[in-house]
């Protein structure tokens, strides 16, 4: 894997799945995104593996409000990322594992699996998949 491979799936991500995201009220560029409700900011962040080739999304609530740290310092709730926070749920390939290893993230270094077509294209249509998952927890999950 390499950087154009990363690259490539960014730019899929970004022709696919964000104009999704912006559909569901999501402001923010990548890899981070929130939408504020009344009641709630709901958080979404693409965190890739740092060996390369698969992501994982990070979600998360929080009290719309916004947040402050540990060490009592606020985060404005335009600046919020899921990884503010230590309450979230991972959406990723494999939703069946309790566990979350590499192995079950979204994969784009896994061509020879899904034989031919564009590997980039069938990821980014995986997540939409997983994009109700997603929004059940933005509505009734833990709030931060």
């Amino acid at each position: 894997m390499n950087n154009s491979d990363k690259d490539k799936m960014i730019k899929n991500l970004n022709e696919i799945v964000v104009p999704a995201l912006r559909q569901l009220n999501f402001k923010g560029s990548f890899p981070h995104f929130r939408r504020l409700t009344t009641d709630r900011i709901n958080l979404l962040t693409f965190q890739f593996d740092r060996h390369g080739g698969g992501f994982v999304i990070e979600i998360a609530n929080c009290n719309s409000t916004g947040y402050k740290t540990s060490l009592d310092r606020p985060i404005e709730p335009n600046k919020l990322t899921a990884h503010d926070f230590n309450t979230r749920k991972r959406i990723q390939a494999n939703m069946k594992t309790p566990d979350s290893s590499t192995d079950d993230w979204f994969r784009y270094d896994k061509k020879n699996l899904f034989g031919l077509g564009d590997i980039y294209k069938k990821v980014c249509k995986d997540v939409l998949t997983k994009l109700d998952v997603a929004d059940d927890y933005w509505k009734n999950g833990e709030l931060n």
